[in-house]
């Protein structure tokens, strides 16, 4: 009898309300939860990253550690993409293409703005396209460049976390522009500009934060570079080998971005 009474008493104990465990729900995380999330999985596995390390390192770690697990899945496209090169000049027009937009990013003025929403839409309700980034707030522009020397401005609002330059148009969906090899991009977090490709991170300084830049590409020369348009000059210049035709490339993690193509290249940049 006591035998029973002890198996009762653990019984009730387990099907106490209090105890059972709750459903589990798939969470949404923020870019910068990502991060956080990532550190924290890397110090448990005990890897090789010092204590003190900056936000552009730790963006660097994930990546490489996402690479080594063998994830990366390249995009399946079809034959009839709405990619197109249409110029050889610096005359290139282009929009955001909707279909490469991460559920976070919404477009505006007829496609050549971004907004950053923090919760974004849930993923189940978004067109399913490969086409479109899964894991960052990524979006790519509707023309391919493969040749010539091209041009245009991005406005800056309300944000202090983005990243503006080119990006192959076939780079994997599930990677970052600036951790991938096939980006090459001009970020700004910490109230500091940086150039970014393959993970690699190179400090821009003396740049501040203003609210309009240009970004020149110069597929022949094989080089990006970030333009004070004020000067105007060319600000850094991103080195680059180009191998498969590229498009312009963004990334939003709060405020809007505003792009300006179609545009005349300044005089004086060389």
């Amino acid at each position: 009898m006591w035998l029973a009474a002890v198996h009762g008493a653990a019984v009730a104990q387990c099907s106490s309300p209090r105890l059972q465990r709750a459903p589990e729900r798939k969470r949404h995380y923020t870019y910068q939860q990502k991060e956080e999330r990532h550190v924290s999985s890397s110090r448990r596995k005990k890897m090789a990253i010092p204590i003190r390390i900056s936000p552009l390192c730790r963006w660097a770690g994930r990546t490489l550690s996402s690479q080594s697990a063998g994830h990366r899945r390249e995009v399946s496209l079809s034959a009839k993409r709405r990619f197109i090169c249409t110029s050889t000049g610096n005359h290139l027009q282009f929009r955001l293409d909707e279909r490469t937009a991460h559920s976070s990013l919404d477009l505006f003025k007829k496609d050549t703005g971004i907004i950053y929403r923090m919760l974004g839409l849930d993923p189940s309700q978004v067109q399913d396209d490969p086409e479109r980034f899964r894991e960052w707030a990524v979006v790519l522009g509707d023309k391919t460049i493969s040749s010539g020397r091209h041009y245009w401005e991005v406005t800056v609002k309300k944000s202090q976390e983005f990243r503006l330059g080119v990006a192959e148009a076939l780079m994997s969906r599930d990677e970052c522009v600036g951790t991938s090899s096939s980006s090459w991009v001009f970020g700004y977090a910490q109230r500091k500009w940086f150039a970014m490709t393959g993970s690699k991170v190179v400090p821009v300084t003396l740049v501040g934060k203003p609210d309009r830049v240009g970004i020149l590409l110069d597929y022949d020369a094989r080089f990006v570079g970030l333009v004070d348009i004020e000067k105007p000059r060319i600000i850094h210049t991103l080195a680059a080998r180009f191998t498969a035709p590229v498009c312009p490339a963004f990334g939003l993690w709060d405020g809007e971005i505003l792009t300006h193509s179609g545009l005349e290249e300044p005089d004086g940049l060389k």
